[in-house]
Parts: structure tokens; sequence; C-alpha cells
């Protein structure tokens, strides 16, 4: 079972007269923090494909990216400002050779604290498979091709 991460913040109320105190708890993933900045990157990590590019397009229900046709260790990146009226979703397929595939590069609820303190949502795409980092140094797959 996964443990929950909780960054809240608590609102302490004293009355001196009456010597109590309420707490107020708020937990700003619930209201997916308006106005958070997240960078979003996507790399090439493919060994050799230099005669044939790693294509990606990328777009939200807001916004349209366009594509790119990225070589060995090219990226393509962008910033994302949450709002609470948004999708704050961008969706990528990736295309290499035969191969295809669609999946969600930035998503609030799931990254939110997955992207780390600095709020960088890096993606590692191999010949293998999807590898995520929040710090460009440590990579774990999330899923293959």
């Amino acid at each position: 079972m996964k443990k929950k991460k909780f960054l809240g913040t608590i609102l302490l109320l004293f009355s001196f007269s009456a010597f109590s105190f309420i707490v107020f708890i708020v937990q700003p993933d619930r209201l997916y923090l308006h106005g958070v900045i997240f960078e979003v990157r996507v790399i090439n990590g493919f060994k050799n494909n230099s005669s044939l590019p790693l294509v990606i397009w990328c777009s939200s229900k807001e916004s349209d990216l366009g594509g790119r046709a990225l070589q060995e260790h090219d990226d393509f990146s962008w910033k994302v400002t949450t709002k609470l009226w948004k999708s704050n979703q961008f969706s990528c397929t990736v295309k290499w050779d035969a191969k295809r595939k669609s999946f969600d590069a930035f998503k609030v609820p799931r990254d939110f604290y997955r992207c780390g303190n600095f709020k960088k949502c890096s993606w590692l795409v191999t010949e293998d498979g999807f590898y995520f980092s929040p710090d460009e140094i440590n990579w774990k797959k999330d899923f293959q091709w």
C-alpha cells in the first residue's frame, strides 16, 4: 500500500480569552494549487536511431503543442501552469519505426507530488520503454512500448 504524502498548511486560530484554539488543515492537492508551474520534458534516449527520428506530438484539450522529430538526445519541453478551470493534462503520441504509443506526459492528480519540489516532469523514451524522473538522475520505468 502506498503512503500518500501530506503537504498541507495548518492554520491556528487562538482565542486568548477562552484559552482555546481551532486547527484548520488545508490540503493543497485537493485544489490542484491554481497557478503552479511545471516543466515537462520528453527526451529521445535511443542509442542508435540517427537515420530514423523519434516523432512526438503532444496536446491538451485546450492547446496543441504540435509535433517534433527528435534525433538522438534531442528533447521536446514545455511549461504547464495549473488552472482550476482547465484540464491540466497533456497527452503525447510517440512513433518510432512501426512502434506507436500514446501516454499522458502530464496529469495533475498523478504528477503533482511525483514531479518533486522543483516541479520537473521528465520522460526518457528508449528502445525498451518509457522512463520517468523528477530530477533526470534517477529514472524509473513506467511502461513499455
